[in-house]
C-alpha cells in the first residue's frame, strides 16, 4: 500500500510505462478517503464550504485547494495511462470516459483487468 502510494507521487508526470492493479487502486482509494477527510476538516476550520469566498483568506484557501486538486488530478491521469498500458492498451482509451455511463463502466472494467503481456513494459 505504502509502496504503491509512493510510486504514485514519484511518477506524477510519467505517462509511459505500466502500473499494476494494486499500484492503481491503492492511490485511488487513499486519495478518495484523504480528500473527503481533509475537505471536511478544512470546511470545519473555516466554517463554510471552501467554494464560498467571503475574505481574502477564503480566496487563498480556495486557490491552494484548486492547485492541490490539479496536482492530484494530473498524477491520477498519468496513473490511468500507465494502468491502461499494463492491459496492453493505448492511453487514448481514457477518452472512453466521454461516453455517459457505458464509457465509465467500460473504463472501470479496464482498470480491474489483470496485467497482460504488453508492448509498454520496460519503458
Amino acid at each position: 500500500m505504502g509502496t504503491a502510494y509512493s510510486k504514485f507521487w514519484h511518477n506524477i508526470l510519467n505517462f509511459s510505462g505500466t502500473a499494476k492493479r494494486s499500484e492503481y487502486w491503492w492511490p485511488v482509494i487513499i486519495n478518495y478517503v484523504l480528500g473527503d477527510i481533509l475537505g471536511w476538516l478544512l470546511e470545519k476550520a473555516i466554517g463554510h464550504p471552501v467554494n464560498d469566498i467571503y475574505t481574502w483568506g477564503d480566496l487563498n484557501v480556495n486557490v491552494i485547494t484548486l492547485v492541490i486538486t490539479f496536482v492530484v488530478w494530473l498524477a491520477t491521469l498519468s496513473l490511468k495511462f500507465r494502468r491502461l498500458h499494463d492491459t496492453d492498451r493505448s492511453g487514448w482509451w481514457i477518452l472512453i470516459n466521454i461516453l455517459p455511463f457505458i464509457g465509465q463502466l467500460w473504463f472501470f472494467i479496464l482498470m480491474v483487468l489483470p496485467t497482460k503481456r504488453n508492448r509498454y513494459a520496460g519503458h
